[in-house]
């Protein structure tokens, strides 16, 4: 028996099959990347016409390091977006009993089983006693939950009493990163970033390990040389350092999400949740609203696990608020 597809935001071809007579352009907000995107720089020809040295490699991993709040950039390893890395990590280890904090991004647990591994998912960290490995996204994918610091401190030292390791992903940390774990990173535990959902670039197919250098230089190994396009690392590290642009995106974004919160209050059986660039809803007639968005050309994101829920994205322009803002109202009226 094949296994299930696990549902991802994005599908605009799902959005078509489901609802054929639905308005066009279409409005994604199905996926949690930055509706605005950071301005793409002119590149040259050569980026496309020889291989990427290991100077540009370098070069983009500072940058990172600097961006992050990594004490050495030898500890950053750039690849060809965090998914990689989630699918690569299971491989690295024997088969062990690996516990993840749920429900949250289901191609961890995929990933994790596909190699072997035992996996179980938890509702708490102090769950996870008996494992060797413990894998937390933080903040959580889809609801935003966010542990303190000091409690992934806690948890990497109780790992490494028995020798397991920590997996964070902090795929939605940039617009929100009092908590990360990259400036005091113990040296059993790897954090993942992902450049293309703050910098609304997610084609460029870029993403970062921080961990310990050991390990950091067993993942390059694994991934081969030349992992990261030459104009994926030039996009990169020019992105990483424009500091200016990052915090005026951060207050956009944040004030973004707000606003879409007064509109799904309405809609919602309980407060909103998620990050600033995605907000998510709960309501017994989230069928009926996920169909309803659907026919007004709005593609939202539904979850297998829980039909209750529904993911927004942001929208990216005026008239996609325009249209967001009188379906939801037309949705109130029926």
């Amino acid at each position: 028996m094949s296994e299930a597809r696990i549902w991802h935001g994005g599908d605009l071809d799902e959005a078509r099959r489901l609802f054929p007579d639905a308005p066009e352009p279409w409005i994604d907000l199905s996926t949690g990347i930055n509706p605005i995107a950071y301005p793409m720089p002119p590149l040259p020809a050569s980026l496309f016409e020889r291989l990427p040295s290991p100077a540009a490699h370098r070069d983009l991993e500072a940058a990172a390091a600097e961006a992050y709040g990594a004490a050495d950039s030898a500890m950053v390893l750039g690849a060809p977006g965090t998914q990689v890395l989630i699918s690569l990590l299971p491989a690295l280890w024997p088969r062990s009993r690996v516990a993840i904090l749920g429900p949250t991004y289901a191609e961890h647990a995929h990933a994790w089983r596909g190699a072997g591994h035992a996996v179980a998912e938890v509702g708490t960290v102090d769950e996870a006693d008996e494992a060797d490995i413990l894998v937390v996204v933080n903040p959580n994918n889809p609801d935003g939950r966010t542990l303190r610091r000091e409690a992934l401190l806690e948890q990497a030292e109780r790992l490494r009493r028995r020798g397991g390791r920590l997996v964070v992903d902090e795929a939605f940390a940039d617009f929100d990163d009092k908590e990360t774990l990259v400036p005091v990173l113990p040296d059993n535990a790897i954090v993942l970033r992902s450049f293309g959902k703050t910098y609304g670039l997610a084609g460029v197919r870029l993403g970062f390990a921080v961990t310990a250098t050991g390990f950091a230089g067993t993942l390059r190994k694994a991934l081969g040389p030349w992992s990261v396009s030459g104009p994926a690392l030039e996009v990169g590290r020019r992105a990483l350092r424009d500091r200016t642009w990052r915090e005026s995106a951060w207050e956009a974004r944040a004030e973004d999400a707000r606003r879409l919160d007064v509109l799904l209050a309405p809609l919602s059986d309980r407060a909103t949740g998620g990050t600033i660039l995605y907000r998510l809803m709960e309501s017994g007639r989230t069928p009926e609203l996920f169909s309803h968005l659907g026919r007004h050309g709005i593609w939202v994101r539904r979850f297998q696990s829980d039909p209750r829920l529904l993911r927004f994205g942001l929208p990216g322009s005026a008239e996609a608020w325009r249209r967001l803002e009188t379906a939801l109202a037309d949705f109130l009226k029926a």
